[in-house]
C-alpha cells in the first residue's frame, strides 16, 4: 500500500477486513470511494453507522430487526406452529425469497464446531427450547447447512426437541434442479440417494 496517501491507506486497510475482500478488491472500493460525489460517500457512510445504531436481534427468533420484533414475528398471517431452524439471517432470507415457507424462525448465529470453541452455549439453543416448551409448536424444519457443521448442529437440536415430543424433519439435501450428475460431488449424491421419494 506504499505510495497512498495515509487516509487512503487506512480505508483500504478497514476495507480488507471485510469477508472475501482481499488487498486488490479493497484498494478498487477504495478507489471508487474516493471518486465518488461527497454526497454518496456520505451516504455510504451514514448508512453503514445507522445500521450499528438501529439493527437489533429480534427477542423471539434473533432475526435482524428495527425493533424488538422482526417482520416475520409480527406477522400473525404465519404459522406460529411451525419453526424453521437456520444458521444465519442470510440462510433465513433466501427461504424467503422461495416463497414456499409461511411458517416462523429460528436463528442459531452459527453452528456447532467444537475445533473453533464454538459448542451448544455459543448458539441461540437454550432460547429455542424454551419457545418450543412455552409455545404450541408442531414441528421444527431444520435448515441448517449440508457442511460437517451444520449436520452436527441438526444431530443435537433433533436429540434436544425429540424427548419433547415435536415433530422434527430436516431438508432435503442433493442434487440441484438444473443440476448434471457428473458434476456432483460424493456427499451430494450420497444425500441424494438418502433422502430420495416416492414419485
Amino acid at each position: 500500500m506504499t505510495g497512498y496517501a495515509l487516509p487512503i491507506q487506512r480505508l483500504i486497510k478497514e476495507l480488507s477486513k471485510l469477508p472475501g475482500i482481499g488487498e486488490k478488491t479493497a484498494t478498487r472500493l477504495a478507489t471508487f470511494i474516493l471518486r465518488a460525489s461527497e454526497e454518496d460517500a456520505r451516504k455510504l457512510a451514514e448508512s453503514v453507522l445507522e445500521v450499528k445504531q438501529k439493527i437489533r436481534l429480534c427477542s423471539v427468533c434473533f432475526n435482524l430487526a428495527e425493533g424488538n420484533l422482526c417482520e416475520i414475528c409480527m406477522d400473525h398471517s404465519r404459522d406460529k406452529g411451525l419453526i424453521c431452524v437456520v444458521e444465519e439471517p442470510d440462510s433465513l432470507i433466501a427461504i424467503e425469497e422461495s416463497g414456499s415457507f409461511r411458517g416462523t424462525y429460528h436463528v442459531l448465529h452459527g453452528a456447532l464446531s467444537p475445533l473453533d470453541g464454538i459448542g451448544p452455549d455459543h448458539l441461540r439453543l437454550q432460547e429455542f427450547l424454551k419457545r418450543i416448551e412455552n409455545n404450541k409448536v408442531e414441528e421444527i424444519i431444520i435448515a441448517t447447512n449440508p457442511s460437517v457443521q451444520g449436520e452436527a448442529t441438526a444431530l443435537l437440536i433433533n436429540k434436544f426437541v425429540k424427548s419433547l415430543g415435536v415433530k422434527v424433519t430436516r431438508i432435503a439435501l442433493g442434487v440441484p434442479v438444473g443440476g448434471d450428475l457428473k458434476y456432483m460431488d460424493r456427499m451430494t449424491l450420497s444425500k441424494s440417494m438418502e433422502y430420495r421419494r416416492g414419485l
